[in-house]
């Protein structure tokens, strides 16, 4: 028997990923740049037991299917020569499955402590391209503060991973999460983009315009320049709706809430407190801060009605063991 533990955080696009260019490897269509939040982590242990007749896996405590999380074990088993079945228990302090990156947090996690657990040293930019293949927005969470994750060029994914551009005391900016709704969303990120380059007249032109939107950002971030790092969120952020709005059938992932947090934002701006909105596949709004406005904005976002919790947020620290 043999066991590791491992905590990674949850991560935000700012500029954002959505659609693959290949499916079995998961391999992005576009490159993306993130924030990885201090307080949003998924804490997972796993044990390898010789006695276990098959795998078995839990989140908080409920026992859920296996077959994701054992193809993924497979991957590590068959890297270390091993085929010992693995019980996996994961913990998320946030709401799981609701548009918080849950799955980021959760296959960094898994990746960190199943290799660890298996006895592989690997370094960080293979456990970036290991946690892709659980989740795409994984391999960022592998890291804290901003980071950047490359779509690559090559069909075996080995220049598919991310890397950290600052580390989260270079710029501390800070996030604020209002959430709308705890419950599960009804389509799941890999249900909702796939098949787009036939499920939606725009999917080309997203594509097209990636690299620009990324470069843009990389100068923005270089130059601490906050203004044009949120402008620039907030435009991903309703072009990748407006995809996904496209997309047959179209996807509707907010509420009625989400829509005030996003004028409540817009607001705080026209009012001289200045922050930007970004959302990702699911109704939560996340507020992007310059450093030590984030209480300011939290006491707004918490009086829009339909908001049922705000949480303020640092970035945070690399994915590490427990």
């Amino acid at each position: 028997m043999s066991q590791a533990s491992a905590r990674a955080h949850s991560n935000i696009a700012l500029i954002k990923y959505w659609g693959k260019r290949q499916t079995r490897l998961n391999l992005p269509a576009v490159g993306s740049i993130s924030v990885t939040l201090d307080d949003l982590y998924t804490d997972t242990t796993v044990v390898f037991d010789e006695a276990l007749p098959a795998d078995r896996a839990r989140i908080g405590e409920a026992e859920v299917d296996t077959a994701r999380f054992s193809e993924f074990v497979d991957i590590v088993r068959e890297a270390a020569g091993i085929t010992t079945r693995v019980d996996i228990a994961s913990t998320n302090n946030f709401p799981t499955g609701a548009g918080l990156a849950s799955s980021a947090s959760g296959f960094a996690a898994l990746a960190l402590a199943t290799t660890r657990a298996a006895g592989l040293d690997l370094s960080a930019r293979e456990l970036s391209i290991l946690a892709r293949r659980g989740s795409g927005s994984a391999a960022r969470s592998i890291f804290g503060g901003l980071v950047e994750m490359h779509r690559g060029e090559r069909t075996d994914g080995q220049d598919a991973f991310a890397e950290p551009m600052l580390t989260a005391d270079a710029w501390p900016l800070e996030v604020v999460v209002a959430i709308t709704d705890t419950g599960t969303k009804k389509i799941n990120s890999t249900a909702g983009m796939s098949s787009l380059d036939t499920r939606s007249d725009y999917y080309e032109a997203w594509v097209n315009r990636a690299e620009d939107d990324l470069a843009d950002m990389r100068a923005a971030i270089a130059a601490r320049d906050f203004t044009t790092v949120g402008a620039l969120s907030e435009m991903s952020c309703l072009k990748l709706h407006a995809l996904m709005l496209s997309t047959r059938p179209g996807l509707i992932y907010w509420n009625a809430a989400t829509v005030s947090a996003m004028h409540a934002v817009r607001e705080m701006r026209d009012n001289g407190l200045e922050a930007y909105f970004t959302i990702d596949a699911g109704p939560q709004v996340k507020a992007l801060c310059a450093p030590g406005q984030g209480a300011a904005v939290a006491a707004e976002l918490a009086r829009v009605p339909g908001v049922i919790e705000t949480r303020r947020t640092g970035l945070g620290p690399d994915a590490h063991s427990q």
